[in-house]
């Protein structure tokens, strides 16, 4: 494959941190390609201090942040209204991630992305981006039948909204390690009319133990057979994971077919961001 695939395909891309890992960069400028976009995990009891914290240190290094807006941990309109304002007052932030969020139960009104989008609260505030979630090996938590009959749902209702408003949004998916899953979700919520661009998640280079915890911890389901049957391999067992073939074969297919609905890669640094960033640089 040429060098150019790779490089177009990888071209722009996003990456994400929390505030922790993000107080251990002294420049972010040091590490990542000028204007990455930058997503902040918003992890269940994390003070909101931390977060715009986070988000202003990226913006005065010259980056585009993006926190997270976990639906089910936000109690009320008046709590997210004081996020947004404080986002945008202290770090000059206007784009989101909006989730449903991982907390077992919401903490008050709101329990999905839909309902948050639905105030109209981004839109006042002149949030001029709004990423939501994708699913490619679908989500156990929205549709326990496996059939992402209510996942796909959610997604035709966010592509409407995006059709009748002046909204930019996008799909960023929770990572996964097998093209032909991605290629095949892909084009199916393309064929339901879905034309939203996709940010496809991709994990970033870490050791086979470190990924096999958080796909389970996230509920990858198909793509974990590829890490476990590199486990098995002992040759492969204590060298680290890298996305090589995943990117390769996406950024080959993409290159075949110029209309294909992913728009850019997201990482996950699972192994940390600096080697990731490093990672991405030399592939």
């Amino acid at each position: 494959m040429k060098d150019s695939t790779i490089n177009k395909f990888l071209d722009g891309y996003s990456i994400e941190v929390t505030p922790n890992a993000a107080a251990k960069i002294d420049n972010f400028a040091d590490v990542l390609p000028q204007n990455t976009r930058i997503y902040i995990a918003h992890i269940e009891g994390t003070p909101i201090e931390d977060m715009v914290k986070t988000a202003k240190k990226i913006t005065d290094e010259g980056f585009v942040p993006m926190p997270h807006f976990p639906a089910r941990i936000i109690e009320n309109i008046n709590v997210l209204s004081n996020w947004i304002s404080q986002y945008s007052n202290e770090a000059n932030v206007n784009e989101a991630l909006v989730i449903a969020g991982g907390a077992n139960k919401p903490y008050g009104d709101f329990d999905s992305s839909i309902q948050l989008i639905e105030t109209g609260v981004f839109d006042k505030a002149n949030f001029k981006r709004i990423h939501i979630a994708g699913h490619p090996e679908g989500n156990k938590d929205i549709d326990p039948d496996k059939s992402n009959k209510n996942v796909n749902k959610a997604l035709l209702w966010k592509n409407e909204f995006a059709n009748r408003t002046d909204a930019r949004i996008a799909i960023a998916t929770q990572f996964c390690f097998d093209s032909k899953t991605v290629i095949e979700w892909a084009n199916e919520i393309s064929g339901m009319g879905i034309d939203l661009p996709i940010h496809i998640g991709i994990a970033g280079p870490a050791k086979l133990q470190t990924l096999l915890r958080y796909s389970m911890e996230c509920g990858v389901g198909a793509s974990i057979k590829i890490l476990q049957k590199r486990a098995l391999d002992l040759t492969k067992l204590l060298m680290p994971y890298e996305p090589k073939a995943i990117i390769s074969e996406l950024a080959e297919y993409k290159e075949n077919h110029p209309n294909f609905n992913i728009e850019q890669v997201h990482f996950f640094p699972l192994g940390g961001t600096i080697t990731t960033a490093k990672w991405a640089k030399e592939f």
